[in-house]
């Protein structure tokens, strides 16, 4: 497993990163089994958030870590923020108020990686920033980094934070995949687009992918002519997109690996540091997600999956 660094974070974070909106205390049993598997191939980081599985997730993973007694092995990325039935969330009370219910849940006193789940363009970077930082003084978050918001606010919150002596956002998680999004999976989702990517490579700041691998596009399961599932269909389906998988397969019939794989390593090969978070359930697809990793991709290979290449050297 290779690891990269994020800034405020004093453990490395894993290139793969296990998914848990899945893990409920009905399922602990799998789950367990499935935390277990993951740390056997060298994964450490684990993705929640305040919302998921009502919070079971977070209570799953404070149980799991209790139980194996292996807090200090793994890095936690939890998320709150998240919108509510009474609007955007994206403020210090909120904040505060969950990061204290994630940290109970989780059993636990401190967050390696805190991201903000959506954005509020109404509340000022400064409200936010200046909120985050007091969570970073008093040593309950680690680094701070927003999911789904777009590039040109997360350069506004890090421009004030550097001209207030603050710590800014040292990660992002936005959706990348090979395939692109028609409109977005979830209301106020962000994808990354041509811009996000040119401005992650100016500025190096690591992108933590969710939906890394399109939600099953590249498995082979679905074709124009497959459209029993809604969703993938509306926001996956398009021209470009089977373009992308034809090019993936005959790719991976070179490589002699899975088009899923290329998705996977399509992610991780970008010129910046990336991670991709995976929702593997079973060893066969948590040993394809590793397998996957270790893909090595060139530039060229890279613009020609995505269309903006003609050819790619046999």
């Amino acid at each position: 497993m290779d690891y990269i660094s994020v800034e405020g974070s004093r453990k490395p974070v894993s290139r793969l990163i296990k998914g848990t909106d899945y893990f409920t205390h009905d399922k602990y049993e799998q789950v367990a089994a499935n935390l277990d598997a993951f740390i056997a191939i060298g994964g450490n980081t684990v993705d929640s958030a305040h919302i998921y599985c009502g919070g079971q997730s977070e209570e799953v993973i404070g149980r799991y870590m209790q139980e194996r007694g292996n807090r200090e092995q793994l890095v936690i990325l939890t998320k709150g923020g998240h919108h509510g039935p009474l609007g955007p969330r994206v403020n210090k009370a909120a904040i505060a108020e969950e990061l204290a219910i994630s940290l109970e849940r989780l059993k636990t006193d401190h967050i390696e990686l805190y991201g903000l789940h959506r954005d509020d363009p109404a509340t000022p970077v400064s409200h936010i920033m200046d909120a985050l930082n007091e969570h970073i003084a008093a040593g309950t978050v680690g680094a701070i980094g927003a999911s789904n918001w777009t590039w040109q606010r997360l350069q506004e919150a890090n421009e004030y934070a550097a001209a207030n002596g603050l710590r800014g956002f040292t990660f992002s998680s936005p959706n990348l995949s090979l395939a692109k999004a028609n409109e977005p999976f979830w209301e106020n989702c962000v994808s990354a687009d041509e811009e996000t990517l040119a401005w992650h490579e100016q500025t190096k700041l690591p992108l933590l992918s969710w939906s890394s691998q399109a939600r099953g596009f590249f498995t082979g399961r679905f074709t124009p002519e497959v459209r029993d599932n809604a969703d993938l269909v509306r926001v996956f389906y398009s021209d470009d997109n089977w373009e992308r998988l034809r090019r993936a397969e005959q790719l991976a019939e070179q490589k002699n690996v899975t088009a899923i794989q290329i998705a996977l390593a399509y992610v991780l090969n970008q010129p910046f540091p990336t991670c991709a978070l995976i929702g593997a359930q079973n060893s066969a697809e948590l040993q394809s997600c590793d397998e996957g990793a270790q893909i090595r991709l060139t530039r060229e290979e890279l613009d020609w999956l995505d269309l903006t290449g003609e050819t790619v050297s046999q």
